[in-house]
């Protein structure tokens, strides 16, 4: 990842917009191979955030959920990295917390999608992905969207707090 965006921080963002923003800067900061897993629960904006990371790539194509097709790869038009968006709550079943049976090798069910792209040459961001990044990646950037403290602050708000650091490595 570029020196562009901060290894760790946080930030309120609070609406769906500045949440995207925060999304865009950090994708333009994402270089081929980096690892990027969102944390939260659901409705907590993990989807928003990839759809600004998409902008600040540059990738091609709408950025939606992937819970039913568990990963979906968006191109760079120019040839720079694709996006893998992975939703991992399937793949990694009782372990995510799901009570779904999962799989007892989520790193081989994730290959075994045919992506068309290597991981090493895309950037990979996994929602629920507790479990599977620590597999496919020595590091990575972990990102905690919490909808849960600006709620109880005020019932109407939409405001999220989303903090980062980078996790594993030397």
């Amino acid at each position: 990842m570029r020196e562009s965006f901060p290894a760790q921080g946080s930030l309120r963002c609070e609406q769906a917009e500045d949440t995207q923003a925060l999304g865009e800067q950090l994708g333009a900061a994402l270089e081929a191979g980096d690892v990027v897993l969102l944390d939260g629960p659901l409705g907590a904006g993990k989807t928003t955030l990839t759809q600004g990371i998409a902008r600040g790539m540059g990738v091609r194509g709408r950025v939606t959920s992937p819970t039913f097709t568990i990963a979906r790869e968006h191109r760079h038009p120019q040839g720079g990295p694709a996006l893998i968006h992975v939703d991992a709550y399937r793949l990694l079943g009782e372990e995510a917390g799901s009570g779904a049976a999962g799989t007892a090798d989520p790193v081989g069910a994730l290959d075994s999608l045919d992506l068309d792209s290597e991981l090493e040459s895309a950037v990979v961001v996994a929602e629920w992905g507790g479990g599977l990044v620590e597999q496919i990646a020595g590091e990575y950037l972990w990102l905690h969207l919490d909808r849960t403290t600006a709620v109880e602050e005020d019932p109407d708000s939409e405001a999220r707090i989303i903090s980062w650091q980078w996790r594993g490595g030397a």
